[in-house]
């Protein structure tokens, strides 16, 4: 399978979740202002919605968005204990953090980084800050569904590395800022940030 990412980005969820399975994938880089593939390739032409993350899977089909993305690769290796049993309470709890960091976490950062007014970013920053309120208040355990890793940590966490990009104060998320350190310890977590550039060797 191929994933077509653009490091950093929330496609790194995906790829977390792909060396936590043991799956390896062929990595193609993608320049989201220019929606060129490293090769050349026109992006959109694989993905119309010009985002990443996308898979293309063995028969050649495109998956695209991050938590459908997470699921199929968790599902793929059942063995690996990423994802609760299909149709219990614990998959939908899944489904519900899933859907909550995409909805209301992810698509809160989008002013800050495809030229919203001041205005508009500060009021990004606001929205931001409540969010992440619920999920420390959430955090009680080492990861979000209990003592587990699941998908959706990985997913969290990528979406949690922007904010000292964006120059947003994690001091009041004390449970955050042990997540994250608890979710860079992990050898997935490593490897894929390493090949995608973001971790010296």
């Amino acid at each position: 399978m191929k994933l077509f990412y653009a490091p950093g980005a929330c496609s790194l969820s995906p790829h977390i979740v792909a060396c936590e399975a043991g799956i390896d994938l062929e990595m193609c880089k993608v320049d989201l202002q220019e929606h060129k593939t490293e090769s050349g390739a026109d992006y959109r032409e694989i993905n119309p919605k010009g985002c990443v993350p996308a898979l293309q899977l063995e028969g050649g089909e495109i998956l695209t968005e991050g938590p459908a993305i997470v699921q199929f690769i968790a599902e793929q290796k059942p063995d690996a204990n990423l994802a609760p049993e299909y149709g219990s309470l614990a998959h939908y709890r899944l489904l519900e953090w899933l859907n909550y960091i995409a909805a209301e976490v992810h698509k809160a950062f989008v002013p800050l980084f495809w030229d919203g007014s001041d205005e508009e970013k500060a009021q990004a920053k606001k929205t931001i800050a409540s969010r992440f309120d619920f999920i420390e208040e959430r955090l009680q355990h080492d990861y979000l569904m209990g003592d587990d890793f699941t998908v959706a940590d990985a997913y969290l966490f990528t979406i949690a590395s922007w904010l000292d990009k964006q120059n947003i104060d994690t001091s009041g998320w004390p449970r955050l800022q042990a997540f994250q350190q608890r979710m860079q310890e992990r050898p997935a977590v490593q490897k894929a940030m390493r090949e995608e550039g973001l971790l010296q060797e």
